[in-house]
């Protein structure tokens, strides 16, 4: 059975960090495009971050630019998002999503979100002001 699992949310004040973790397990997705898309209260969900298979091409909502950094450990099929400088506006529940070749980490940001093949259940980050 296929599983992306996400771990890391809670609770943090304004200015803090908190790293979620996507594991993925059930095949290898070693070769798949996978990122971080949010959805805030009473807001459609978003595109956070996305990655290459290689980690080569990385990809960030303006938004989060300069604050947020993805990165990937194949051999242990897990995505890692580093959050700093957390603001209340980040406030949302963090989803991780993964989609096979030819899917790129740059189209994995513009898709729509039907078209993504596997995504995690989510994990709350709540910044506090």
């Amino acid at each position: 059975q296929v599983q992306v699992v996400e771990s890391g949310g809670g609770l943090v004040q304004a200015g803090g960090s908190l790293r979620l973790s996507c594991a993925a397990s059930g095949r290898t997705f070693s070769s798949y495009a996978m990122g971080w898309f949010r959805q805030a209260p009473g807001k459609e969900r978003e595109f956070v971050s996305s990655i290459s298979w290689s980690g080569r091409s990385i990809y960030y909502a303006d938004s989060v630019k300069g604050r947020f950094t993805i990165s990937r450990d194949n051999a242990k099929d897990t995505v890692y998002l580093q959050m700093n400088s957390l603001k209340p506006e980040d406030t949302a529940v963090y989803y991780c999503a993964a989609d096979p070749p030819p899917t790129t980490a740059q189209h994995l940001g513009a898709m729509s979100m039907d078209g993504i093949d596997y995504w995690g259940k989510g994990t709350l980050v709540t910044v506090t002001s």
